[in-house]
């Protein structure tokens, strides 16, 4: 994702993951970040949003 770039160059964790689809039935996704070296909360979270379909 265009989006997720910035936090690479800046040596930030990130993830982009699709999200459902809104009213409307346009695609929506959500960006997660986390602090410099923590790679493995940004996994567990994205893991558990889509085991549990949140």
């Amino acid at each position: 994702d265009i989006f997720t770039v910035p936090a690479s160059l800046a040596g930030i964790p990130g993830i982009s993951i699709p999200f459902g689809k809104s009213q409307n039935g346009l695609p929506l996704g959500i960006q997660l970040l986390s602090k410099h070296f923590d790679e493995q909360l940004v996994l567990n979270a994205g893991l558990y949003l889509e085991k549990n379909n949140v």
